[in-house]
């Protein structure tokens, strides 16, 4: 068995031994197989796919190239959540707390954003105090105590993925669905949560910017952690347009416990509904949508979001008063040049006018403003008149708005 056969069968369509891609794996990883012939087998990929079976043996050896967590301890039913996600997605936010409040515990780990927004564990650290990084035995005790914990992904976790996704980043086969699937589900697999939800987005916003693309990736996520001994579902939703009204680290985190303190029940309030209820049907539970409702609305769910904040070490207080998160420095209004009605609003620009204004980062270890961000005034479908505000820009790190202004505008359409 050796590399340069590997890569042939590929670039033939000949699909792969379990051994083999076993065999490819542990050696990449290892050091053995260099760079250069990784690539070549990356981009066949790319070229000719991988058969649904290959894509399966594929995510287990990633998955069982480090860590797995062992969450045996946690005191029931465990359930995780994935997006693929997209501009102003701040889902788990609510969903953890509202999940745990019905009585599933939610163990998360979760990633920093590298594009135009934070991820979810940005978000996490905008809240004064919260610490994303702490041993096993403490993630699992608060787990344990209030239903859920969200800290950051472990190092040890899918080391052949964090080394597979960098050549893929710099070598152009990052979009390839098979690759896509193997590199998301490994990292599930590896938490070894008991039930996966994966929310799979399309759209201007979104990696997958069809919504058959995104169907055939949900399909094959599904089936591969279905496989893998899990209980998995798979939905998929539109990030045509941002997603809830807040975009932006801290912005996002207010919008959250808005919506845990159930005074917003908009769009964002009722996808958290419908995927919250998945996660408890994943689960074994009834009724579930009446659950999810009644702990947001009893006040339960912001309960135990409140508790978590607290025993992370962050400021708890601002489940009462959001203006305790950080605010930015200066704000920008932006107007409407025209009258009419909003036909469109591009999230990739929404999340490219949040990237200049420091919410996001291009490399990786560039920092974040947790103040910066964008509020919006409207959604699709509005009739506007010439000089409605359109949307706020905050930051504290620019005083010159003109191009993300710039960018804002032309995130709308306006007919």
């Amino acid at each position: 068995m050796n590399i340069l056969d590997i890569i042939s069968k590929t670039k033939h369509k000949i699909p792969l031994e379990k051994s083999e891609i076993g065999f490819l794996v542990e050696n990449y990883t290892g050091g053995k197989i260099p760079d250069y012939q990784m690539s070549a087998w990356l981009m066949a990929v790319c070229l000719n796919s991988l058969t649904d079976d290959e894509t399966t043996e594929l995510t287990l050896a990633m998955r069982d190239s480090g860590q797995i967590l062992d969450l045996s301890r946690i005191n029931g039913i465990t359930a995780d959540k994935h997006s693929t996600g997209g501009v102003g997605d701040k889902t788990s936010l609510i969903i953890a707390p509202a999940v745990a409040s019905c009585g599933v515990y939610v163990p998360k780990m979760s990633g920093r954003g590298l594009g135009h927004t934070g991820g979810t564990i940005d978000k996490l650290e905008s809240i004064e105090g919260y610490r994303t990084e702490m041993p096993l035995d403490e993630f699992i005790s608060i787990v344990n105590k209030t239903g859920f914990s969200i800290i950051s992904q472990n190092e040890n976790l899918c080391p052949a993925d964090k080394k597979i996704y960098a050549l893929r980043n710099s070598t152009g086969t990052v979009d390839s669905i098979p690759l896509i699937c193997s590199s998301i589900m490994s990292k599930k697999l590896a938490v070894s949560a008991d039930c996966i939800l994966l929310d799979v987005k399309y759209g201007s916003g979104a990696f997958m910017k069809t919504k058959e693309d995104a169907e055939r990736l949900a399909e094959l996520m599904q089936n591969t952690g279905i496989n893998a001994g899990k209980k998995c579902r798979c939905d998929v939703t539109d990030m045509n347009s941002p997603l809830g009204m807040n975009i932006g680290n801290a912005l996002e985190v207010k919008e959250a416990i808005e919506i845990l303190q159930g005074k917003n029940k908009g769009d964002l309030y009722k996808l958290c509904i419908d995927l919250s209820a998945d996660m408890l049907s994943l689960a074994g539970q009834d009724n579930c949508r009446e659950k999810v409702q009644n702990a947001i609305d009893s006040g339960k769910a912001l309960e135990v979001f409140r508790e978590t904040l607290m025993l992370h070490g962050g400021n708890y207080k601002i489940c009462d008063n959001v203006s305790m998160l950080p605010q930015a420095k200066y704000s920008y209004e932006v107007k409407s040049d025209r009258t009419g009605t909003i036909s469109e609003i591009n999230s990739e620009e929404i999340g490219m006018t949040s990237l200049i204004l420091g919410a996001g980062r291009i490399t990786k270890n560039q920092p974040v403003d947790p103040s910066a961000g964008i509020i919006l005034n409207c959604k699709k479908g509005n009739k506007i008149q010439k000089g409605d505000l359109l949307m706020t820009l905050y930051s504290s790190k620019i005083t010159d708005f003109s191009e993300a202004e710039r960018r804002a505008l032309n995130s709308m359409k306006i007919m």
